[in-house]
């Protein structure tokens, strides 16, 4: 490639990021990185009516947390900004102007209710009204107006809007990296409003105009912005520019398969489709996802490697995607799949790593709980300790709970249908022996518990069953849990009879 390899995520801050649009930004951020290029952020606040506050703080939050930041954008200028549309609304006059010398665009002074009453006798007619060459000299425009009449208007004020001369009885080549070659018959195209009455561009010309500005190499977006292509290269070659090349992502579609994916798809199958939480829509960070799990899903919804291979690092990802090998189709997400990608991750955390998400969880759970050991709350070596134990059965540091919540509490409530299965009308005297033999050892590491136990149930002339699923009701409240000698030597001597003599008085 010749010319730098610089890309830009261009959101608009009217709300929260959808994960879709974060898979833009990472096919971007890969893409760059991969050709030694830049990653831009660009704020698309050209629209002041669907600002929101705190959006864009947001985005840049997201890519952050994702650990794909941008090189340039706000904050961070090197030379290409303002990086925000709304403080670059002063650049964008001069070019509509020189469309307009060049006979590419031209002022059109048609009123919304003109426009609507056209709109309204076309559909009685069974028509689309299109504001194009067919129609174009017989509206309130510069091309039908005289040009004594274009100056009176333009010097009393009157109010306009520039739209951009499509050419008639043309076929438009364009080309899409992912998608191929298009053809566009520029006889179906409607003359686009590129600057409004308000003084400020549409996003067809701002996006233009800041793309050529900003030196942008590749333009990588959502198949949404597919319609704009025919456009988008005309302006282009309408300005003299060389265009970007274009690719064009598939959507993210609802788990059924049909439709894009939305935030009522999320509410409805309970996942979260924002990467952070958004007033009360919890995100990906806050549901207890990690940023590799995001980004390893995420890559792999629309691309495909060619390979089995379904884990990535994010170093991976830049050595290996190619986006060449992004489908056309749209790609079906699958909440489940995302738990899985968070499992693996979970097993890749060290235990000391977890231990702080662990203890937050802990806070919560245990602010009325009796803790049979309050030491045990703020005792890292303990908490660490459990977490090892349990960590292969979790998803999501917030599953550490299920599984071990028994290591903080005494189970005062045991699984009535394990109760019925194993409690045997024998169980009492053999749970006293055991907690007679229990209480003679000094030495309650988990290894010499199972040495001593085991050798007594063969002495006893016990089956395995008739002791091990008692006790471990008694210690856990269910048949769950890791090794039931580990659980016994983590709460202790005191602890372990302690649970044996309440269960024997309870059951």
């Amino acid at each position: 490639m010749s010319k730098k390899v610089r890309v830009r995520f261009a959101p608009s801050p009217t709300g929260p990021l959808h994960i879709g649009g974060v898979r833009t930004a990472l096919y971007n951020y890969l893409f760059a990185k991969q050709n030694n290029g830049d990653f831009i952020l660009r704020i698309e606040d050209t629209d002041q009516n669907r600002y929101v506050e705190g959006a864009e703080k947001y985005i840049i939050d997201t890519l952050n947390w994702c650990g794909i930041p941008f090189d340039e954008g706000p904050g961070k200028d090197l030379g290409h900004g303002p990086y925000r549309q709304s403080e670059r609304k002063l650049l964008y006059k001069k070019y509509a102007d020189l469309l307009i010398k060049n006979g590419k665009a031209y002022y059109a002074f048609d009123s919304a209710e003109s426009l609507d009453a056209h709109r309204k006798d076309h559909e009685k007619k069974g028509k689309t009204f299109i504001y194009n060459w067919h129609n174009r000299l017989k509206l309130n425009n510069s091309l039908s107006l005289s040009p004594e009449e274009l100056e009176t208007k333009l010097a009393k004020g009157d109010s306009y809007v520039v739209r951009f001369y499509t050419p008639q009885d043309e076929i438009l080549q364009l080309t899409d990296i992912i998608r191929g070659e298009i053809q566009i018959d520029t006889n179906i195209l409607d003359d686009k409003v590129l600057f409004k009455s308000d003084g400020m561009p549409t996003y067809h010309l701002a996006n233009i105009v800041d793309d050529h500005l900003m030196e942008i190499s590749h333009v990588i977006r959502g198949e949404e912005w597919l319609p704009s292509l025919a456009l988008h290269t005309q302006l282009y070659d309408a300005f003299g520019w060389e265009p970007p090349k274009f690719a064009h992502l598939p959507l993210i579609m609802k788990p059924q398969g049909k439709g894009k994916l939305s935030k009522r798809d999320g509410e409805k199958g309970g996942f979260p489709i924002f990467p952070l939480s958004w007033g009360e829509s919890v995100g990906y960070r806050e549901a207890g996802y990690f940023p590799e799990t995001v980004i390893n899903f995420l890559a792999l919804l629309g691309w495909n490697p060619g390979t089995e291979q379904e884990l990535f690092k994010l170093d991976e990802l830049i050595k290996t995607f190619d986006i060449k090998k992004v489908h056309k189709a749209g790609a079906r997400f699958d909440p489940e799949k995302t738990k899985w990608y968070n499992h693996h991750y979970l097993q890749e955390q060290e235990d000391k790593v977890l231990l702080k998400s662990f203890k937050a969880v802990l806070d919560e759970k245990l602010i009325d709980a009796e803790v049979f050991d309050l030491s045990l709350k703020d005792n890292d070596d303990y908490i660490v300790g459990v977490i090892s134990l349990i960590k292969e059965r979790a998803s999501f540091v917030l599953d550490f709970w299920e599984l071990g919540s028994y290591f903080f509490l005494t189970p005062t409530s045991y699984n009535e249908k394990v109760v019925k299965k194993q409690w045997k009308e024998n169980t009492s005297v053999i749970l006293n022996k055991i907690f007679s033999l229990l209480e003679s050892l000094e030495d309650f590491s988990s290894s010499h518990l199972e040495e001593i136990v085991k050798k007594w149930i063969g002495e006893e002339q016990l089956s395995f069953g008739q002791v091990m699923a008692p006790l471990r009701l008694v210690m856990v409240g269910d048949l769950k849990g890791p090794h039931l000698f580990d659980i016994m030597a983590m709460v202790g001597k005191k602890e372990t009879l302690n649970r044996i003599s309440l269960a024997l008085e309870k059951l």
